[in-house]
């Protein structure tokens, strides 16, 4: 046995096992894909997406000099989250501040849940993984016992190696995908929120705007 064992089995006679190297394979391209899904996670909810730098600032400018259409048709154009949310509070300016701040709180959580489904696969892989580790583990257990077994009790440390190394190796896998999957979920998802909750707050201080003065110093 060499450092070959990390990406398929051997019996101890040498010969090739199928099925603790099959579970090897799939977890080799689960690792692959795990880094995949950080790298897309990471992109996909970069704060450019969801809140872009300056983007509360120039609509800011745009409301305070009362150039509405303007500041509508630039909201509509967006492509973040920040932007699609103003634009559909504004979509309901006609119906008041209140009903400009219930569109803008309804749609900032559509995103936001949207955006979490997408992190999710991310958590899914996370749990399973190392469950298919474990199956490698118990199987790997099973024939190192059965070879126990049939040498009468007697058997040579080396035929015992390739059921071990199954075992060990796709916890190995396993826990090697599990533990960079679960952090990044937990880091892109409490980001996510955080920068969603940032992009709401902006839109509710301009919507806030378009409240009459009275009220808003009342408020």
């Amino acid at each position: 046995m060499n450092g070959s064992i990390f990406f398929y089995s051997l019996n101890g006679n040498g010969s090739f096992e199928w099925i603790g190297s099959m579970m090897i394979w799939l977890l080799l391209l689960l690792s692959v894909a795990n880094v995949v899904f950080i790298i897309i996670g990471a992109n996909e909810n970069a704060r450019r997406s969801q809140l872009p730098d300056r983007a509360a600032a120039d609509m800011n400018e745009l409301i305070s000099a009362g150039r509405y259409q303007d500041a509508i048709k630039r909201a509509a154009a967006g492509e973040d989250d920040f932007s699609r949310i103003l634009s559909r509070g504004l979509e309901h300016a006609p119906d008041g501040v209140e009903a400009m701040t219930h569109a803008a709180e309804q749609t900032a959580d559509d995103l936001l849940a949207a955006r979490l489904r997408g992190l999710e696969r991310l958590n899914v892989l996370g749990q399973v993984a190392p469950m298919i580790g474990l199956f490698g583990t118990v199987y790997g257990m099973i024939v190192a016992f059965q070879t126990i077994a049939s040498t009468g009790g007697a058997a040579d440390p080396a035929m015992l190696a390739g059921g071990i190394g199954t075992a060990l190796v796709t916890t190995f896998w396993g826990l090697l995908i599990a533990i960079p999957a679960t952090s990044a979920y937990a880091l892109l998802r409490n980001r996510t929120i955080a920068i969603s909750d940032q992009a709401l707050a902006q839109v509710d201080d301009l919507l806030a705007m378009f409240r009459p003065k009275q009220d808003a110093g009342n408020k």
